[in-house]
């Protein structure tokens, strides 16, 4: 090698060691779902060492502890589902919304209702079956608790019918299921669960995004987080942000349908490789992401409604004030 070449190699690699030794670590706590696809994109592919980040995946089994782990610092991120719980905390100051990974979207699997096989037996074949049934959940007043309110008003099936059963987490729903104790239950479908569907152990029953108009995840920060890191949070979402533009790219269309594109088997690979599972199983879990981040802010308002009239959060609430106009970018309606 030449010595201008030479020199030139030296250089790049000290600047690259440089970077290296003041990336920031932080910290990002979801749920192992195809979902948080972009995430792993953006670890994979560098677009967080570029913007100065030392990424670190934390998983939790729901969505409620991710919020939890905010608040308290040991997180710095959430990137999940938002909670009764989540805007109790947010309510009280300790969280803002910056955006949103996706929602949920017709022709997409993220979050789903499903059935045992001896609840079909037992004649569960619809939605409007499910007044009498056990319905389990992760947690009380999650996303699938309130799509269960809703599919019960879209239906008119009495909720006071339906019984709410919160399990604590997904494995436990998938014994439930699969062994009988719950008819029913709601949840993102992650990827261990994939093959016990794929198997007919238990069975989909419907996706919610061919149900309703959802916004089910965000990402979410502490206040202070929000009021002191603003340098932070834009090469965080700048870096997220061309991850889930791969993601995107990879497997939804022009028309915002799903579209296998030219790099979906190398995306769903990389996928694979973080959640732990065959291509064949991350197939099953497309979730609809949305490369601009933009809130549903109409149905976030009118989740915090809808958990109110429950009394899962308390009457004092103000959505306004938990979505940050600094970061936020609404979604048309």
């Amino acid at each position: 090698m030449k010595r201008p070449a030479l020199f030139a190699a030296v250089a790049a690699i000290i600047a690259l060691a440089a970077c290296a030794a003041r990336a920031e670590h932080v910290t990002i706590g979801a749920i192992k779902t195809t979902g948080a696809g972009p995430l792993y994109l953006a670890i994979e592919k560098g677009y967080f060492a570029a913007e100065g980040i030392d990424p670190e995946m934390v998983f939790f089994e729901a969505a409620q502890p991710v919020a939890v782990a905010v608040v308290s610092g040991n997180v710095d991120f959430g990137v999940t589902g938002i909670t009764a719980g989540f805007y109790n905390l947010a309510g009280q100051g300790a969280l803002k919304i910056i955006g949103a990974q996706g929602h949920e979207a017709p022709g997409f699997h993220n979050l789903a209702y499903l059935i045992s096989n001896r609840a079909a037996q037992s004649g569960l074949k619809t939605l409007k079956d499910m007044g009498g049934r056990n319905v389990a959940v992760t947690q009380t007043g999650t996303p699938g608790h309130y799509v269960i309110g809703m599919m019960a008003e879209k239906y008119g099936v009495p909720l006071a019918n339906i019984r709410v059963l919160p399990l604590q987490s997904i494995p436990n729903m998938i014994s439930a299921l699969t062994g009988g104790q719950a008819d029913a239950g709601v949840t993102v479908v992650t990827v261990p669960m994939m093959p016990v569907i794929d198997r007919g152990d238990l069975r989909v029953l419907a996706w919610v995004g061919e149900e309703l108009s959802f916004q089910d995840r965000a990402i979410f920060v502490a206040t202070k987080t929000a009021d002191t890191r603003r340098d932070l949070i834009e090469r965080f979402f700048r870096a997220f942000r061309k991850g889930a533009q791969d993601y995107h790219d990879a497997f939804i269309g022009p028309d915002e349908r799903p579209h296998d594109g030219p790099n979906a088997a190398a995306t769903i690979a990389i996928i694979a490789k973080y959640v732990g599972q065959p291509p064949e199983a991350v197939k099953l879990g497309i979730a609809y992401v949305d490369p601009s981040f933009r809130v549903n802010v109409a149905d976030v308002l009118r989740q915090i409604a809808w958990y109110k009239t429950q009394g899962m959060v308390k009457p004092e609430v103000d959505g306004a004030t938990i979505l940050d106009k600094r970061y936020v970018v609404p979604l048309p309606p």
